[in-house]
């Protein structure tokens, strides 16, 4: 509506309380399932309805399916509206330099050469005239990886004046302003025969789009649809997706982006089928898990970005076996009778995911030694808290005989490198990685090549180690780093050898074939007071496998970290609306993350199941933590409260939202 620019931001906001707008009130759509009712009223006035997208998922004969099948078993579920809320907000400076007619725009962003392509678009700048910088972000999650208004605005303003000019959402605004996730509606049927072996699946699923359709919005709905079938054997699929308006924040992904909403349905339809057939939740699972055999795995569906879902490489009932181990779920059912004659309510948990990671088309990476021997890797992925500069450095030095110290890694910066995607879908290990290493390979055997010139011997002969190359029959015979930047950068009355250019770099670009697919499985031990809903955590065991790890504590951390998220949108997480769609969470007294007291010990064991798909063998790992940690929390707060016939189809399960189902279920147990 209006943008202030002032020396101060208590001035500013001064000036910005001047400004009076006039809004007619218009009838508001909260609840996308009203939205989709004839009459309902529409958030677009111009469209005939709510509805922005419908796309029928279809695999084999579903009908056929559930004639034949033994068993029918079915739930409606959902799951809650959410957000990032990383610790650092969106913000931009723009710096222009009028002598030099150049711009240089700082800001928080996982995917800097795409808001330099908006950019130049809206502006009209050459690629000369803008450079886009994203230093490292406190945190990015999904929302950061969109383009937003105030992006064109500030870079205009700066325009305008001459000046440097800086705007940074504050949290209130980042409430209200900053795209959101996770709200969607499903009712789904699993046809089963006697042996609670999956037969094939059927429904339909209803994502709250929002109130416009966010650049990475329809993706949402897209994967959360095609990785309903995780790890699971779903010969016969059958899934309605869609997608409508509604008044509330545009949604786009946050870390899972879809995901754990399948993981949520899926793992919630397993514990049902266990309740009605009486067999043991993991039996179920293991019933229907796919096996190593069976690799690749094709799913008969077409992932977001077009190409096929395959499974490239994994041993599904192992990663299941392993992490039942370490729970020591054998036992559980012993420790959980005890604790009732004690009055205490234990249950158990379990959730298995598969994941999509390193989604194409590209990333980037060049390696470069300079004339002073210096080496600097420089990547189109913008680390957000990934550890990207020490998993890139490793990469480079495992290839160029140093250590990752002796490399500096340049990230984010598009005066760096002319092209990048950026960092967002778990894909930065894969493609940067990728692309990191092929440079790393190339120059490699380029400085061979020059040295053996140099020294009149066989490449063959030459080895590489601690910034020099050498003949290992002759090590006295060798060539430092420097001396071969120096020959390889040329000089008057000097050639290179034949069909060799100029200078020790190289920049590659890595293509995925498709999707690489990490696994893993989640196993939690709860305690829920029935009197106050509180509930413990009072074991949590993953098995993670994301590939090779390149970097294993890297790894181990992002595990974590995505598992703490994940653990938030279970218990506490949820952004609310009134009638009129206005939000009634916008502050952190209102919205409750978790905080450390909340979190227990975290056991994580890694399997590593390469995949075929990339040079490195890598997967995706940034986050499969979150993927199942909703389902198997609540699974095992579900499990706790089987006493009382209490069953959980919605997330977040607040204590008051505990108190209540017991109640519903069980209304002697408050009399």
């Amino acid at each position: 509506v209006a943008v202030v620019v002032a020396e101060s931001r208590r001035v500013a906001e001064d000036a910005a309380a001047l400004v009076t707008v006039d809004y007619e009130a218009l009838p508001a759509v909260n609840d996308v399932r009203d939205g989709l009712q004839p009459g309902a009223a529409t958030v677009h006035a111009r469209a005939a309805s709510n509805l922005v997208a419908q796309v029928p998922f279809t695999v084999g004969d579903v009908k056929a399916a559930f004639a034949r099948a033994e068993r029918v078993v079915g739930a409606a579920f959902a799951i809650h509206r959410g957000g990032a809320f990383s610790l650092e907000t969106r913000g931009c400076l723009v710096v222009p330099d009028a002598d030099l007619g150049t711009k240089t725009v700082y800001l928080t962003s996982q995917s800097p050469h795409r808001i330099k392509r908006i950019l130049m678009d809206m502006l009209e700048f050459t690629d000369q005239e803008i450079r886009v910088v994203a230093p490292d972000v406190g945190g990015g999650f999904g929302p950061k990886g969109s383009f937003y208004p105030e992006y064109a605005l500030i870079t205009a303003c700066a325009m305008r004046l001459g000046r440097p000019v800086k705007w940074m959402e504050d949290r209130s605004e980042n409430f209200v302003a900053t795209q959101q996730e996770r709200d969607q509606f499903w009712d789904l049927e699993v046809a089963i025969d006697a042996e609670a072996r999956i037969l094939g699946l059927r429904g339909r699923m209803l994502h709250d789009n929002g109130a416009y359709v966010a650049p990475l919005g329809l993706i949402l709905p897209w994967i959360a649809v095609t990785h309903v079938q995780g790890p699971y054997v779903i010969p016969n699929f059958s899934v309605d997706m869609i997608v409508a308006f509604t008044n509330k924040v545009p949604t786009s992904p946050v870390r899972g982006a879809g995901r754990p909403q399948a993981v949520f349905v899926m793992e919630r339809l397993m514990d049902r089928i266990a309740r009605v057939t009486g067999l043991d939740p993991a039996e179920v699972r293991r019933r229907n898990l796919i096996q190593p055999s069976q690799m690749p795995y094709n799913c008969q569906l077409i992932a977001r970005d077009g190409r096929p879902v395959i499974y490239d490489s994994g041993d599904y009932p192992e990663t299941q076996r392993r992490a039942l181990a370490m729970a020591n779920y054998e036992g559980f059912r012993a420790r959980q009778a005890a604790a009732r004659l004690d009055g205490r309510y234990l249950g158990i948990g379990m959730a298995s995911f598969v994941e999509g990671t390193g989604l194409g088309p590209y990333e980037s990476a060049t390696v470069r030694i300079a004339t002073n021997g210096k080496i600097v890797a420089c990547t189109g992925a913008a680390p957000q808290g990934q550890s990207h500069k020490t998993t890139l450095a490793q990469i480079c030095a495992d290839q160029l005989g140093v250590t990752p110290e002796d490399i500096d890694v340049v990230t984010g910066d598009t005066g760096a490198i002319a092209i990048g995607v950026g960092t967002f879908a778990a894909r930065s290990a894969v493609n940067a990685g990728s692309a990191a290493h092929i440079a790393a390979v190339e120059v490699r055997n380029k400085m061979l090549l020059l040295t053996a010139n140099m020294l009149n011997v066989s490449s063959e002969k030459l080895e590489i180690s601690n910034g020099m190359v050498y003949n290992a029959a002759d090590p006295a015979q060798r060539k430092s780093f420097r001396e071969i930047a120096i020959y390889a950068a040329g000089a008057p009355g000097y050639s290179l050898p034949g069909g060799v250019t100029p200078g020790l770099e190289h920049t590659a670009y890595f293509t995925p074939e498709r999707s690489t697919y990490s696994n893993g499985c989640h196993v939690v031990e709860a305690e829920v007071d029935i009197w106050t809903g509180h509930v413990t955590l009072r074991g949590y065991w993953i098995v993670d496998d994301c590939g090779r790890a390149i970097n294993p504590q890297v790894v181990h951390g992002q595990v974590i970290g995505g598992t703490v998220h994940g653990i938030g949108n279970a218990l506490l997480e949820q952004l609310v609306f009134d009638e009129n769609a206005q939000p009634l969470t916008t502050t952190f007294a209102d919205y409750l993350l978790p905080l450390a007291t909340d979190v227990p010990r975290i056991e994580v064991g890694h399997m590593e199941s390469p995949s075929p798909l990339n040079p490195l063998g890598v997967k995706g790992a940034g986050e499969g933590g979150t993927l199942p940690a909703i389902a198997a929390v609540v699974g095992a707060i579900e499990d706790a409260l089987s006493p009382f016939g209490v069953t959980i189809e919605k997330a977040p399960v607040t204590p008051m939202r505990i108190v209540e189902l017991i109640r519903e279920a069980s209304p002697q147990t408050y009399a």
